[in-house]
């Protein structure tokens, strides 16, 4: 019955990281949303779910922009 008990979920809340991709092709990089991180209420660590797993590169975590502008912005 202990598991029935309710629990916060990650995807319940928005993340504190998001959890980019970047690879570099000669001297262009490129980030690619791969997930997100959230921290642990003990303050001693995160939980970092990926959508994908990258084999190359590297997974930077950024903390997400309030300013980002939504994809169909400025699109007629």
């Amino acid at each position: 019955m202990a598991r029935e008990k309710a629990k916060t979920t990650p995807a319940l809340n928005a993340p504190d990281f998001l959890a980019w991709h970047v690879t570099q092709r000669g001297e262009k990089f490129f980030w690619n949303k791969v997930g997100a991180a959230w921290a642990h209420k003990d303050g001693q660590g995160y939980t970092l779910q990926l959508e994908t797993c990258p084999i190359n590169g590297r997974i930077v975590l950024r903390a997400p922009l309030d300013d980002t502008p939504s994809q169909n912005e400025g699109r007629s």
